[in-house]
């Protein structure tokens, strides 16, 4: 009762935990975004202040040149966020107004800008980007210049484009870029390490309920041996053969159930260190579901179950391990039994489709949700069932039969629907001799 509460305080604090962190993350983000903003508005400000500065400045420089006075106290005019028209009422020098603009932006390092000139003399549009060399282009023109510049207006006046402004600006703020690309790092090592915690607390809940499985599995054939042995201590049973040779077939299946589980673990255990050498022969499949099926009559008789097979294939030679894959069927075949609530009514297809094999195990059972069915061939993993499992195990056999199937270069499927039962497919492919 104190482990469950426990267990329960420490989800609860875990819940806590990371709905705390996903609050302050939010709200650093969210800070962090506000600031920025605020930020390029302040640079963007500074870009326009500095932008009108200079082409009043330009403007000034070129009445002087013509030598006459300013005709207008302030002729900028922002047409957009990143154009500009300045009506000068001038002839207008294209180098001279190419140099003026030059030198008046890099003074506030303000750079990548296009521009266009009216010149009303001859009703045409002379342009420039940046050092390129000048085209002059008609007003009627539907060149790239027209695209941008406003409709002609009464004298001269010059236009300025700046087409990468966003970037321009973003590239000086320069303090304010490092600090979000910090952050996000941060934030990409802290959403990362939650995950490798939560991993591995569900690594160490799947592992206690594979220990406290195991405990059980090993508790119950091991009393049932003591209590057994204890029974053959006494004298008199000497004169009872039936009850003496019953005592000895007890200890003898329970001793062989404790084989096998032991069995599993080790295969596991060698599986993982990619130690487990497999002996590949020819083998009929078919023969190999038969042995199978004598492995589990004893649990599918004792529900009262019954198995149908519909040996289809036209090739069944395969070449496999013949105990492993024997073990592959056995624990397919004992899960139908045991997670079957009724009568088990089983049933094994197999059928070639080209180079492969596919042997296709059918039964009535309890089924397995959508949820849980990606995770069924996890290692430890058990489809849970409230609080408790009602079918004691390892959490192995499916992660076994999975792993041992690739092994042989096949692959394994699950189709299941909660209370209408499972059907598992393995696919192996055909022995050499039998592929064409």
């Amino acid at each position: 009762m104190n482990t469950v509460y426990l267990c329960q305080v420490s989800r609860v604090t875990l819940r806590i935990i990371i709905v705390l962190a996903a609050v302050s993350i939010i709200g650093i983000v969210t800070t962090q975004a506000y600031w920025v903003r605020k930020a390029f508005d302040l640079k963007e400000n500074q870009f326009q202040r500095d932008v009108n500065t200079a082409l009043q400045n330009v403007a000034v420089r070129l009445w002087e040149a013509n030598r006459l006075p300013a005709t207008s106290i302030n002729p900028v005019q922002q047409v957009s966020t990143n154009y500009y028209v300045v009506d000068i009422n001038c002839p207008i020098n294209v180098p001279l107004l190419e140099l003026l603009l030059t030198a008046e932006f890099s003074k506030r390092n303000i750079s990548d800008f296009e521009y266009g000139v009216y010149d009303c003399r001859d009703q045409c549009m002379v342009g420039a980007v940046e050092t390129t060399p000048m085209t002059r282009i008609p007003v009627s023109s539907q060149g790239p210049l027209t695209q941008w510049m406003p409709a002609p207006k009464e004298g001269y006046y010059f236009a300025i484009q700046f087409p990468h402004r966003e970037a321009n600006l973003v590239s000086q703020m320069g303090i304010w870029v490092f600090s979000s690309v910090v952050l996000l790092i941060v934030i990409i090592f802290f959403v990362y390490t939650l995950m490798v915690i939560l991993r591995q607390r569900r690594l160490s809940e799947v592992q206690k309920d594979f220990i406290n499985n195991m405990t059980h599995e090993f508790k119950t054939p091991i009393s049932t041996i003591a209590l057994s042995a204890g029974v053959l201590q006494d004298k008199g049973i000497v004169t009872q053969p039936d009850r003496l040779l019953s005592y000895a077939t007890i200890i003898q299946d329970e001793t062989q159930r404790l084989k096998q589980q032991v069995e599993r673990v080790l295969h596991m255990a060698r599986l993982e260190k990619k130690e487990l050498g497999l002996k590949k022969e020819d083998v009929d499949i078919h023969d190999l579901l038969r042995e199978a099926l004598s492995n589990i009559q004893p649990a599918l008789q004792q529900k009262n179950g019954s198995i149908s097979l519909a040996m289809n294939a036209s090739a069944s030679i395969v070449r496999v391990d013949r105990l492993h894959l024997t073990n592959v069927f056995t624990n397919l075949l004992d899960n139908a039994i045991k997670y079957c609530e009724q009568k088990p009514l089983i049933s094994i297809d197999t059928q070639r489709a080209g180079e492969q094999l596919i042997i296709t195990l059918a039964d009535n059972g309890i089924g397995i949700a959508p949820a849980h069915q990606k995770k069924i061939f996890d290692q430890f993993y058990r489809v849970p069932t409230g609080n408790i499992h009602n079918v004691k195990g390892f959490g192995l056999g499916l992660n076994y039969v999975r792993l041992m199937v690739e092994a042989h270069k096949g692959k394994v499927t699950v189709q299941s629907e909660v209370g209408k039962g499972t059907v598992f497919q393995v696919i192996l492919p055909l022995a050499e001799k039998q592929r064409t």
